[in-house]
């Protein structure tokens, strides 16, 4: 089939996009240590994988210390960290390219080792994760049991929000990407499988979506709602997440979403295996874009598991906008150009994902050089 659709102009938000390919946000640990910043080998890695008019989203961002969960990912909360990022940003407004920071705190999903004071993590109720996580040495050890937030610490994290907004706009960010999924803080409160609380935080889910549109508010005041974004897991388990009524739970988080006319939402399709390499999809789970589309009324990016084909064939249906691509972008980063042409796709290396060097991260070839090989 034709991946025209792929290629069609796009209005997300204050940004017009030239085609529908979007760079999904990836977490590579690779910023400079100490101090979580954003050094030379990022610039370059970004500004590979810009196009003109496309949209690159970046990996997850600390908006503060207590928000940190992963050791190398980087922050957006020093003078140094927002300088480190405005060469990232110069390096894909230099191919003609757009950029959105993905901003986050992750909540149970963290270690005390990588806490201010070696405190415990955060999150809305004292539940722990399943299973393992690293430590700021990349140990790996069993989660720890969270501590629930006070209301005053809830208000204090929905401004580190927006103070990150204020500094992505600081390091020339198109806009913000409000990371809302798989099993992080703001998916804490939003599932009942992981906030217990009895306050206004808590219990229905008009009290679990709060926290998620305080903080939507608090960055649309700082930006605009034509800068930022949303990405949301419907469905997803991963981090250990459940709810005991996903459908209802998003159809009103989607609508609140719409109302506030945001750029755009991003969904993570439960249908794909994020650990396989066949891009398999599971046939029986549910279609995320189409049932929250409608609701949400605005711009929907999709990501998971999709190739070209089926990048195209989503688009055409008119369930989503644009697409997202994560590992396919890893490892080619000129995927825009290779959909274009029908080119063969670099494999990538799992190995290489997360820490490390150049290796396995710019050192990936375009069409260009292979040619020239």
């Amino acid at each position: 089939m034709t991946l025209e659709a792929l290629f069609q102009p796009l209005t997300v938000g204050a940004v017009h996009l030239s085609h529908r390919v979007v760079m999904a946000p990836l977490t590579r640990m690779r910023s400079r240590q100490p101090g979580d910043v954003p050094q030379g080998m990022n610039a370059v890695y970004y500004g590979q994988r810009a196009s003109a008019g496309g949209l690159v989203i970046t990996e997850a961002t600390d908006i503060t210390e207590q928000a940190r969960g992963y050791p190398g990912a980087p922050g957006c909360y020093s003078p140094e960290q927002i300088a480190g990022w405005r060469t990232v940003t110069d390096a894909v407004h230099a191919k003609g390219g757009f950029i959105f920071l993905q901003i986050w705190h992750t909540g149970r999903i963290s270690h005390s080792s990588m806490q201010p004071g070696g405190g415990v993590p955060v999150a809305p109720s004292a539940v722990a994760a399943p299973g393992t996580h690293f430590t700021r040495s990349f140990e790996s050890v069993p989660f720890e049991t969270p501590r629930p937030l006070t209301g005053a610490e809830i208000a204090g994290i929905v401004g580190d929000f927006a103070q990150a907004a204020r500094n992505a706009r600081e390091a020339g960010f198109d806009g913000v990407e409000i990371h809302g999924a798989n099993g992080y803080l703001i998916d804490q409160f939003l599932r009942d499988g992981t906030n217990k609380r009895t306050d206004g935080y808590g219990g229905p889910i008009a009290n679990r979506v709060r926290f998620l549109t305080e903080i939507v508010d608090a960055v649309v005041g700082v930006v605009g709602a034509d800068r930022v974004g949303v990405r949301l897991s419907p469905w997803g388990t991963f981090n250990g997440m459940e709810d005991s009524d996903t459908g209802a739970l998003f159809d009103v988080v989607a609508t609140e979403l719409g109302r506030r006319g945001l750029a755009y939402m991003h969904l993570v399709e439960p249908r794909a295996d994020q650990s396989s390499d066949t891009n398999a999809l599971h046939p029986n789970a549910p279609d995320a874009s189409s049932r929250f589309k409608p609701k949400f009324g605005g711009v929907l990016i999709a990501a998971g598991g999709f190739t070209g084909e089926t990048a195209a064939r989503a688009i055409e249906s008119g369930t989503v906008d644009a697409v997202a691509f994560g590992r396919l972008f890893i490892a080619n980063p000129d995927l825009p150009e290779r959909l274009r042409t029908g080119a063969s796709l670099n494999r990538y290396d799992r190995s290489t994902f997360y820490g490390g060097d150049e290796h396995g991260y710019t050192d990936y070839p375009a069409l260009q050089q292979q040619a020239a090989e």
